[in-house]
């Protein structure tokens, strides 16, 4: 049976992703969609190097890489001043205390970015086991994130649902043995998600309990 829920951070809890996206767009002087958001989604869920490289490549020499990452920064910090969390999440984190689930949360990004925001959203207390970059020798979609969040709290892999917006999020969640969930957002529904157990476009649409069903009948773990 599910003993433990397991989430993404950057798009999947807080869609920081588009504000990203728009903040590149801005520092490009490009209207949002000019920059091809196929091939930028590529980059998501992963060390931000790709990505960078990617705006870079972009930008035609207009600026350099340092450039890139210090105005992206300060556009992307004002764009989420007032963070929301995604539709659904929070109902997942209430379900998941009253069912007497494991919350664990594993991220590409650094502790400071995500901890930032959970607590500005008053979720933090929700989870038990918190695994980011800081933690890790390789990030998604390296299995290493979910592997030692899985150890912190204390289940089986098989005992787990992770829940992912990125295909190199769903690639970790599934190296690692976890049953995955995907919610993609604006950027990462253009993405081929090959691999996965169950794929919702919000986490409004089905209840915790109804996808913990869902999840269990189809791999038969109850």
């Amino acid at each position: 049976m599910i003993k433990a829920i397991v989430f993404d951070f950057d798009g999947l809890t807080v869609d920081t992703e588009y504000a990203l996206y728009e903040s590149f767009c801005d520092i490009l002087e490009m209207q949002p969609g000019k920059l091809p958001i196929k091939e930028y989604a590529v980059h998501i869920g992963t060390d931000s190097n790709s990505l960078y490289n990617f705006i870079l490549n972009q930008a035609n020499g207009s600026l350099t890489r340092d450039e890139i990452i210090e105005k992206s920064a300060v556009l992307h910090k004002a764009k989420l001043s007032k963070p929301f969390a995604r539709d659904g999440i929070e109902d997942y984190l209430k379900g998941a205390k009253e069912q007497g689930l494991k919350i664990g949360l594993a991220s590409s990004s650094y502790r400071t970015w995500v901890e930032h925001f959970l607590m500005e959203l008053d979720i933090l207390h929700y989870f038990d086991a918190i695994q980011t970059r800081d933690d890790v020798k390789k990030v998604k979609p390296d299995p290493e994130l979910y592997e030692n969040v899985i150890k912190l709290l204390g289940v089986y892999p098989k005992e787990a649902i992770a829940f992912e917006d990125s295909a190199n999020g769903s690639k970790a969640a599934l190296a690692a043995g976890l049953n995955c969930v995907v919610v993609p957002n604006k950027i990462t529904e253009h993405l081929p998600f090959e691999n996965y157990h169950l794929k919702l476009v919000s986490m409004a649409d089905k209840s915790l309990q109804e996808v913990i069903a869902s999840i269990e009948k189809s791999v038969n773990i109850l």
